[in-house]
């Protein structure tokens, strides 16, 4: 490769991965071009890219960036990354490893600037997706009010209640 063509990969990976809300290095090996592309598919579908670029390349990219995780790019790696919804891209990394014509492995990730290993990647996948963890949320914050309500109700209700049980005793 030319040395200009090299310094324009590394500047794009890392705009790209200085971007992201997380990058996941995977193991590619014994996966061809076509399921490659099925995974890059999926991915991108959940909002994410998937490439594969050389390990020096990508090595230098990490290092201008300053995330540490030169340590899981060994070996052909892929990363995964994605700068919207993470448990979305999980997940359908999530499915593509499920395959079982699929060799893909995940190595680690750093969502942030914590680093995760490749169990704790997986486990993202377990989680609710933003939008219902913002609506658990919003029933927490509610529940403090509907507490309230229900404590300055309760007096009037017990105050109705003997009222109309005194009206019934007195048309008696």
């Amino acid at each position: 490769m030319l040395k200009k063509k090299k310094i324009q990969i590394i500047d794009k990976l890392a705009d790209d991965l200085s971007r992201s809300e997380v990058v996941i290095a995977t193991n590619y090996q014994g996966l061809n071009a076509k399921q490659i592309n099925g995974v890059r598919n999926a991915l991108v579908k959940a909002g994410g890219e998937y490439h594969v670029v050389k390990d020096s390349l990508t090595r230098i990219a990490i290092d201008r960036i300053g995330r540490d995780m030169a340590d899981m790019i060994t070996g052909p790696t892929a990363l995964a990354y994605t700068s919207g919804d993470v448990v979305d891209l999980v997940k359908a990394l999530e499915q593509c490893t499920r395959n079982k014509e699929l060799s893909l492995i995940v190595r680690g990730g750093v969502l942030g600037q914590r680093i995760l290993t490749g169990e704790k990647v997986m486990s993202l996948a377990s989680l609710p997706t933003r939008e219902v963890l913002i609506s658990q949320v919003m029933a927490q914050l509610q529940l403090p009010l509907i507490a309230l309500r229900d404590a300055l109700n309760s007096p009037l209700q017990g105050l109705i209640g003997i009222l109309q049980n005194r009206q019934q005793m007195l048309s008696e």
